[in-house]
């Protein structure tokens, strides 16, 4: 039996944790290609109005919430909600602030094993001479299980490891782990980022064609395109990327902060890691991948060709354009800075988990640690054995997308509503180094709801080709990526889970959506006895 007694070790250890809990793939990998997706500079200023309006609130509200719930000795988003209100059920909405993590953990590892795989392949200059389709090819292989039993063994092999580096961070604390691995990534993520962007905007021009030049893939992504600012579409991805890029909406900022003492400032901390985030997102995450992309292939390429992938599939062929000794130290910058940007994030998703069941249960740390890494573990395998079929997506859509909506939404309308804007606002400003803006009280209470709300109800319903002019007309149609119509299958040619005696992806689909659910079922069975427990030893 164990009782949970952690805290942060300093002031500039916590900043580095919540930073690097914010400072993950996402602000290297996604953000430079939902810019380009939605009109480059167009996108930046959406962004940064979601940000004030939506993730510099949001970030008040969880670190409040966070510290609020500490000093009544919990460390779990279920019961930190419990305490906030007489109405039990809230503990429920809680149980999203364990589940998203755990079902993200689940996939991000995975990913994170990649960068660690190929900043090996770099170190060895596996890539070296290698065309892009070589590239490709190479990446396909690795995730493959190809044939009959065939298994990806070297992915598997890669996550493992990946995951019990993790693991065992976890089990070292707050401060003796995660706080010093902070200390550590940070520092050479920026650096490595530095020494990229700085790469990127003196390589000018580097390919044959017209528009081969890095510097016409800065100036896309900084000059706004006017015709495209009213999109509602580039509004709900900007609003989107704030929601994934600064972790809120997840429950890892609550438990982070749950471990500070009561007088602690949130205020000027939360801003402090909210714009470092930001400005490795903006500064240093969109001056990597697009400037030497189109350096090399050109704006048009990378138009068309802007994905999630070009990080694993592109990048090393790119490099490689720079010498052999160039190429290497690039891929291990590279690789290595998107292994420590994620590793920095799966250490804070696991801390919910840990937070709950040291609370709830009096299991140990190294209990806690290690039967995560078995829930992770089981939960992974799926996304690794039927990559092919979808099943890696559909766990980044539903706990890394839908979830994040819900969880925010249920908190910032108990926060400024059922908890009281007036508490909120004090607990917000209890023992601040900085004055926050009155204005940001009408924000948190009116705006950021309204603005949650309207992106919730648009990935719900949202129309097929984003034509929100056929909302309200005989014309409209759902589309296939809406929450009800990924649900309903819109849009797919076959929906039957066999053909010809072959299972099919919507088969995978579903069954890992079942798999997702249950999941949360079972973390809400384990709230509900932990309730129980908290009545018996209380009575």
């Amino acid at each position: 039996m164990s009782k949970n007694n952690e805290a942060w070790g300093s002031r500039v250890g916590l900043i580095l944790a919540m930073a690097g809990n914010a400072v993950g793939l996402g602000n290297f990998l996604r953000f430079p290609v939902k810019a380009v997706q939605n009109g480059g500079g167009a996108f930046i200023i959406p962004y940064l109005v979601s940000f004030l309006l939506m993730g510099i609130p949001l970030l008040w509200v969880e670190w409040s919430m966070g510290r609020f719930g500490g000093r009544h000795g919990d460390h779990s988003t279920p019961f930190i909600l419990d305490n906030m209100t007489k109405k039990k059920f809230w503990k429920y909405f809680g149980v999203f602030g364990i589940f998203t993590n755990i079902g993200v953990m689940a996939y991000y590892t995975y990913i994170e094993s990649w960068t660690l795989t190929y900043s090996i392949k770099s170190l060895k200059g596996d890539f070296l001479g290698m065309d892009i389709s070589q590239v490709v090819q190479t990446f396909d292989n690795y995730v493959d299980m190809g044939s009959g039993i065939n298994l990806p063994w070297l992915a598997i092999a890669a996550f493992l490891v990946t995951l019990s580096i993790n693991i065992w961070i976890l089990s070292r604390g707050l401060s003796g782990g995660i706080e010093k691995v902070a200390k550590i990534a940070m520092p050479i993520l920026i650096a490595f980022g530095a020494f990229l962007a700085i790469m990127a905007i003196t390589l000018g021009k580097g390919g044959d064609c017209a528009d081969c030049n890095s510097h016409i893939g800065m100036g896309f992504l900084w000059k706004p395109q006017w015709d495209t600012i009213w999109s509602p579409k580039v509004w709900l991805e900007a609003a989107g990327q704030i929601f994934f890029t600064l972790s809120v909406g997840m429950g890892t900022i609550q438990c982070y902060s749950s471990y500070l003492k009561k007088k602690d400032d949130i205020a000027l901390n939360a801003m402090s890691a909210g714009w470092m985030n930001g400005f490795v997102e903006i500064v240093l995450g969109a001056s990597v991948v697009i400037p030497i992309a189109v350096g090399y292939l050109g704006l048009d390429w990378v138009k068309e060709n802007a994905n999630f992938m070009m990080a694993f599939k592109t990048m090393p062929y790119l490099f490689d354009q720079w010498g052999p000794v160039l190429a290497v130290i690039a891929g291990l910058a590279w690789f290595g800075l998107l292994f420590f940007a994620g590793i920095t994030s799966s250490l804070a998703m696991g801390t919910p988990w840990m937070g709950f069941v040291q609370d709830e249960f009096k299991w140990s740390r190294n209990k806690s640690a290690w039967t995560l890494g078995l829930v992770i573990l089981f939960l992974a395998m799926p996304t690794i054995l039927f990559f092919e079929y979808g099943v890696f997506d559909e766990y980044d859509y539903w706990t890394g997308t839908v979830s994040l909506v819900v969880f925010a939404l249920a908190e910032v309308i108990l926060f400024a509503w059922v908890f009281g804007m007036d508490k909120g606002w004090k607990e917000i400003n209890y023992g601040s180094d900085m004055k926050v803006p009155t204005a940001y009280k009408f924000i948190i209470k009116y705006v950021t709801p309204v603005f949650i709300l309207v992106i919730f109800l648009a990935s719900l319903i949202q129309p097929k080709n984003n034509d929100w002019g056929s909302l309200f007309t005989s014309r409209y149609e759902l589309d296939g990526g809406s929450i009800i119509g990924k649900i309903l299958h819109v849009g797919e040619a076959n929906t039957a889970w066999m053909v010809d005696g072959s299972l099919t992806s919507v088969f995978y689909v579903d069954m890992s959506r079942l798999l997702l659910v249950l999941t949360f079922v079972g973390l809400g069975l384990m709230v509900r006895y932990a309730s129980k427990l908290r009545q018996k030893n209380a009575g």
